[in-house]
């Protein structure tokens, strides 16, 4: 059993025929990510902080009868010439609380790192350390990070093939990412933010639960 843990994964997919920048791209829009993101139930920017950082909520489907989580994270992103990089970590915000009907999980640190490779393609590479909160079974990361997390790798990939036809017909020149003077979200203070600290969110024991009977389709991973 896992009792307030952290999990640790690292990965990397190579993406081909993907450039860097539509990867970038496709972490970034949460337009788009509403139509390849089939566990997520719910993403919204909340607020930017500068040019290059914002706040935004995020919640996925577990599979059942687990239950689902819920991230309130500062983002902050740096194109680095053919390469890109994305990281986050959990805060507090006054008026996106912990709800009740989804568990509060904690990014300790995410980052995603997009580099060149070859003509026309990419890699993608993967770290995270989160706190899913809740007493778990340890079946439950070994599924993550045996089976989840690579489907979502790959989910990843075939979203960057298709983004480019995608974005085409949605708004082509939307990118408030690439460009700030697009972005009309209202402006976070630091001062509103504190970093959220596992131990004070709410445990819940899902330690009980036995693994035939969770079920984890392609749909799901």
């Amino acid at each position: 059993m896992l009792n307030h843990l952290d999990s640790f994964w690292q990965m990397q997919i190579t993406c081909r025929d993907v450039l860097p920048e539509t990867l970038y791209d496709v972490l970034h829009d949460t337009y788009y990510r509403k139509k390849w993101d089939t566990n997520m139930i719910e993403t919204y920017d909340i607020g930017r902080l500068t040019a290059n950082a914002d706040v935004g909520y995020y919640s996925w489907r577990c599979p059942s009868p687990l239950k689902n989580r819920d991230f309130v994270t500062l983002r902050s992103w740096l194109p680095l010439g053919n390469d890109y990089m994305i990281i986050n970590y959990s805060v507090k915000h006054p008026k996106y609380p912990p709800r009740k009907d989804i568990v509060r999980a904690v990014s300790l640190q995410t980052g995603y790192l997009i580099k060149a490779s070859g003509n026309r393609g990419s890699v993608l590479c993967y770290l995270t350390q989160v706190d899913p909160r809740g007493s778990l079974p340890k079946w439950v990361v070994n599924k993550v990070s045996q089976y989840v997390a690579p489907k979502a790798m790959k989910k990843i990939y075939k979203a960057g093939l298709k983004y480019p036809e995608w974005k085409r017909k949605h708004n082509p020149g939307f990118k408030p990412w690439l460009y700030p003077e697009q972005n009309t979200l209202p402006n976070i203070s630091l001062a509103e933010l504190s970093l959220q600290h596992a131990d004070s969110l709410e445990n819940f024991d899902e330690s009980g639960l036995s693994e035939d009977r969770v079920r984890i389709s392609d749909e799901e991973a």
